[in-house]
């Protein structure tokens, strides 16, 4: 089985109903085509980089499938050429470094955000020695700034 992934655009003005029946038609297309569907990723509106038919955004679409051949690819393409819907679609090959990522990706392995922990908060009344509720006790801050002497004379 080979592995293909096409991502298109969809021209943002349709409707949101619009917009999910034209994905619908290249799923279809493609399982009618002899290819199985592995993943459906609607990533929604997002900005272009440049604007494409004087629009500066778009509905981006990506499937994921795997056929026997790649014969059927040629006519999704022109299908996706013809239809006044699309603004622009790239169809690409995966290897199996690629099919790997996105199954990790799928699975949670990859692209997780890992939250860092807050530091503990030091209570009010840590640093003086006494058990007395008065302030804290600070050194002066100038204590801290070194001092640089130049002698030099120029």
């Amino acid at each position: 089985m080979r592995h293909y992934e096409v991502t298109f655009i969809v021209d943002p003005v349709l409707s949101g109903d619009e917009v999910k029946s034209t994905a619908q038609t290249y799923k279809e297309m493609l399982t009618n085509e002899g290819a199985s569907i592995v993943h459906v990723d609607e990533m929604g509106l997002r900005q272009l980089a440049y604007p494409i038919n004087k629009r500066s955004t778009g509905v981006y679409y990506s499937i994921e499938f795997s056929a026997e051949t790649g014969n059927m690819i040629s006519k999704v393409e022109l299908a996706l050429k013809r239809d006044e819907r699309i603004m622009r679609y790239l169809t690409v090959s995966l290897d199996k470094f690629a099919v790997k990522y996105y199954e990790d990706k799928r699975s949670g392995k990859i692209g997780k955000k890992v939250k860092k922990e807050k530091p503990k908060e030091i209570p009010y009344g840590a640093f003086n020695n006494s058990n007395t509720n008065s302030a804290p006790i600070a050194a002066p801050i100038a204590a801290a700034i070194p001092v640089i002497i130049d002698d030099s004379e120029e």
